[in-house]
């Protein structure tokens, strides 16, 4: 079952420009039956997708990705209509999805065992011996909003490569995206009931979802809050990847390139107005080289253009919605109130919030200690290395962090000591850089499991191991 827009007689889901208000879909809401119809339906997929040699899962995701290569405009229009994203990063989205297809059918290819050297014991000596992997069964994928095509191919794409059913529940804000790409990938040959799509909120459809005794994997992007309601719900089964959310820290250093770290934080920090889990956050600046830093990442943020997402000339567009406009501007009040300093932003018209940027905001305060997902970041001194290193692990938080040195010693030395899934040393666009074949996940409150497309097939798998004993054995 696929959900398909249009206006129907029963419950209906809209979904609204976060810049203009206005409709640009209407669809079938799901509830319990649809529900339970999607996960009987990926029931029976799972064993047809079991079945079906890689060769074949790999063909039908090549011409999946072909498919979606030839209408890529459209997509990023649909990314735009939904999301608020603006032209230049919808299509720069847009334009990925086809490759992450492509690495997904290559991994299908690749789903190699392991022979165990059987003599390193006594008593298996003279016996062979291999792990084999198997499709983990039905997987339900959650999805979030901000990246509505990368996140939700990062999810089915790989799950569909390792031979699975799977069960989609993108945001409820950006569900015409997913819809998009799974009507595609259903039409590029996929056996019937390998792809569902349910949309609605999440707390009405993901809780069912998980819980449900025919899941087997689930894979999950978002918030620790909502992360941590979906692993009660889901119970003992085993959970493939979550990732929850983050606060990323930027230390830059006395000796770093001041231009280019400025450039690389204000790239990080506004592009998708902030709404990228691995967004620079937190500015962590030796004393030193405080004001020159601030003086230029300033420059950048007062290029920066609140608009329309489909005007070419708008390069900062609106949140996803009004309530979180709200939200970012009680954090700066907040902060300000504190004792901060607000040296640009705090306003907002609607869901376009005006650029911020936090001079020292106090320790305790939400926008430092808590995911802003949103246009800003603050900027925090330090006397030296050791004191920037605590800061910057001064999260409960660790899925991303960077450091800007022109020293290898130091730039290992924070390597080592971060506490991070990812460090990045003098990325050219801040924590927010990524190729979609590398690792991608955190520790602490920022998750478990990594996706990446490799990593993804091997998390969504199961694993046989086969031991042949020869005959005189007892």
């Amino acid at each position: 079952m696929i959900a398909t827009t249009g206006e129907t007689g029963g419950s209906v889901l809209e979904v609204r420009s976060p810049y203009s208000g206005e409709i640009v879909g209407i669809l079938s809401r799901a509830g319990e039956a649809e529900v339970d119809r999607a996960l009987e339906a990926a029931e029976g997929g799972a064993q047809r997708m079991a079945a079906l040699p890689a060769h074949e899962r790999g063909a039908i995701l090549q011409r999946a990705a072909d498919a979606i290569e030839a209408d890529q405009q459209r997509l990023a229009a649909t990314i735009t209509a939904e999301q608020g994203k603006h032209q230049v990063d919808a299509h720069a989205e847009a334009s990925r999805i086809a490759g992450i297809l492509r690495l997904c059918a290559e991994e299908a290819l690749r789903l190699f065992g392991e022979l165990l050297p059987m003599d390193a014991a006594p008593q298996s000596v003279g016996r062979l011996g291999f792990v084999a992997p198997q499709p983990a069964g039905v997987v339900v994928a959650i999805a979030p909003f901000n990246y509505p095509a990368i996140l939700v191919m990062h999810k089915i794409g790989p799950a569909l490569a390792a031979g699975n059913a799977v069960v989609l529940k993108p945001a409820s804000t950006t569900p015409l995206t997913a819809l998009f790409l799974v009507e595609r990938l259903v039409e590029a040959g996929l056996p019937e009931g390998a792809l569902e799509c349910v949309v609605g909120p999440g707390s009405e459809v993901g809780g069912r979802l998980v819980a449900d005794r025919r899941v087997r994997r689930v894979t999950f992007t978002g918030s620790y809050e909502v992360g941590a309601a979906i692993a009660r719900a889901a119970g003992p089964k085993r959970i493939a990847a979550f990732e929850l959310g983050s606060n990323a820290a930027m230390v830059v250093l006395d000796d770093a390139d001041l231009d280019r770290a400025a450039r690389s934080a204000a790239l990080s920090s506004f592009t998708n107005a902030g709404q990228n889990c691995v967004s620079t956050q937190r500015l962590i600046v030796d004393e030193r080289v405080r004001d020159a830093l601030v003086e230029r990442l300033l420059a950048h943020v007062d290029e920066l253009v609140l608009g329309d997402p489909a005007d070419p000339a708008t390069t900062l567009a609106p949140v996803i919605e009004e309530g979180e406009a709200k939200r970012v501007t009680d954090w700066a009040a907040e902060a300000a109130a504190g004792g901060a300093q607000l040296l640009r932003g705090g306003g907002r018209d609607g869901t376009l919030v005006d650029p911020l940027v936090v001079l020292e905001p106090p320790r305790t305060s939400r926008i430092w200690c808590e995911e802003l997902f949103g246009p800003g970041l603050v900027v925090h001194a330090v006397a030296d290395e050791q004191e920037a290193l605590a800061a910057a692990n001064d999260t409960r938080f660790g899925l991303a962090a960077s450091v800007m040195t022109q020293s290898t010693d130091r730039a290992l030395r924070f390597a080592a000591g971060l506490r991070s899934g990812m460090v990045n040393i003098n990325p050219p666009r801040g924590n927010t850089w990524r190729s979609d074949f590398m690792p991608w996940g955190g520790i602490g409150d920022s998750g478990f499991g990594r996706e990446g497309v490799k990593y993804a097939v091997r998390e969504l798998s199961d694993h046989k191991l086969v031991v042949v004993h020869p005959g005189d054995s007892e």
